[in-house]
């Protein structure tokens, strides 16, 4: 049958589409299992195949024969999760697609995503990274979203920018890239995810490499040192070029 794009994933929303259909010419019924997920443009899918991410799985009695792009309405916490990656895309200078792209890949937008390896939420968050940047509750989206973009901003800036040689080392960790002489290395778990998040964040069959100059600076916030990026120079106060 194909995918519904712009649907809903939880149940609420698969009644309405029901009631939507309903009204069409009467349809051969069968019990069927409903797939969901949200691609890397934030746009909602409903298909009735599996997909490689992790998704919410419905079982839909009765489901009509039908396929539809009827927009529904957008869940509240999809437009939560959608503020929090403009947000720290933002912050750390960071393309809002590829960090779409990353957590559609590494979680499916589910922010109870557990891996076999043990990362959690939406951008998979190991537990020892997580300690390290200070992320308590790595299923709280706004935590694993702040955390998985400082990780993100800091592996983009040990590989220059090179946006492929970020995200392989996100995958397989920046020893392995650092071994192969900083190439993304012949895994293909992790050739296949820097392909994949490449053509999901829209450039092309790989990852863009960026050469903007970004500005570091650091803002004491109720005593802690909190570092900030920016694509221009701070108004007042010092700061550090990370990349030229």
């Amino acid at each position: 049958m194909g995918a519904w794009s712009e649907a809903a994933r939880h149940p609420r929303a698969i009644v309405v589409m029901a009631l939507f259909v309903a009204g069409l010419a009467a349809p051969r019924h069968a019990s069927a299992q409903i797939y969901a997920w949200r691609d890397a443009n934030g746009t909602l899918v409903l298909s009735d195949r599996p997909i490689n991410a992790p998704t919410a799985v419905y079982e839909v009695a009765g489901a009509p024969a039908y396929r539809t792009t009827t927009p529904l309405e957008r869940p509240a916490e999809d437009e939560s999760i959608e503020s929090l990656v403009l947000e720290h895309s933002q912050r750390h200078s960071l393309r809002p697609e590829l960090v779409r792209a990353v957590i559609q890949v590494e979680s499916g937008f589910n922010p109870r995503a557990t891996s076999p390896k043990g990362a959690m939420g939406l951008m998979q968050l190991m537990p020892a990274t997580a300690r390290e940047l200070g992320v308590v509750n790595a299923y709280d989206p706004a935590e694993n979203i702040r955390g998985g973009t400082t990780y993100l901003r800091r592996l983009l800036d040990r590989y220059d920018g090179d946006e492929r040689l970020a995200l392989a080392a996100y995958n397989a960790g920046a020893g392995a890239v650092d071994r192969y002489g900083r190439a993304v290395p012949p895994y293909r778990e992790t050739r296949d995810y820097v392909r994949r998040i490449g053509l999901k964040a829209g450039t092309g069959t790989a990852p863009a490499v960026t050469k903007r100059t970004i500005y570091k600076s650091i803002e004491i916030v109720a005593g802690r040192a909190i570092p900030r990026y920016s694509n221009e120079p701070p108004t007042s106060g010092s700061f550090e070029i990370v990349r030229p």
